[in-house]
């Protein structure tokens, strides 16, 4: 991987490195690699990434095919009412 400083712009070059690193996946397999994962717990993680992705890539599909308005906002989430609490 190469990132090249213009202008002595270390901070510029930096960044732009962080970003491709990210891209890469770096930070989240060195994440990975810093503890052992059980072989089972693995193929556990994989299939949960595995669904989420496909939700994500139907809910995407669903809205670009029948023009629903994107998903609401982090905020808007949070003033929702919460649910009641269940009793036993």
């Amino acid at each position: 991987m190469q990132v090249v400083v213009r202008d002595n712009n270390v901070d510029q070059a930096l960044r732009a490195l962080k970003k491709k690193l990210q891209r890469e996946g770096v930070f989240r397999e060195m994440k990975l690699r810093n503890y052992y994962e059980k072989p089972s717990e693995k193929k556990a993680r994989q299939k949960a990434e595995a669904v989420r992705r496909a939700r994500k890539l139907a809910r995407k599909r669903a809205q670009r095919e029948s023009g629903l308005p994107a998903a609401p906002a982090a905020g808007a989430a949070a003033a929702r009412p919460a649910r009641p609490e269940r009793t036993f």
